[in-house]
């Protein structure tokens, strides 16, 4: 099992797009959407890498990293995406929030190991 670490990103500028949710009650066939989404995202030109956390209670917090407006307006744009969003609305979500915001600054910490 690979161990959990933030995304490798490049030296800023590039944008973070930040999304909080939380979720419905029970799956229904959001894991497998999910998991569908990530792969196409990273196919898309200028997609960076992500990051995202939930809570126990439902509370999750995506971040989605771009290289610019351009390539963000091109994932939201995507068909299938489009579908999956409006699918969330109906099924998936009982609230959320988005924010896209330009990194200018990003420093990052790693533990060495002590063997």
């Amino acid at each position: 099992m690979t161990e959990p670490a933030p995304a490798s990103l490049p030296d800023p500028p590039y944008y973070a797009v930040v999304f909080t949710a939380v979720r419905t009650a029970g799956d229904n066939g959001y894991g497998e959407m999910d998991e569908r989404l990530f792969r196409l995202a990273a196919d898309q030109p200028g997609f960076l890498g992500v990051d995202a956390a939930r809570r126990a209670d439902g509370l999750g917090i995506t971040v989605s990293y771009w290289r610019d407006e351009e390539s963000i307006a091109a994932w939201r744009n995507h068909a299938e995406h489009a579908l999956a969003r409006a699918h969330g609305r109906e099924h998936w979500y009982t609230s959320f929030s988005l924010h896209v915001a330009k990194v200018e600054r990003a420093y990052c910490f790693t533990r060495a190991d002590d063997a």
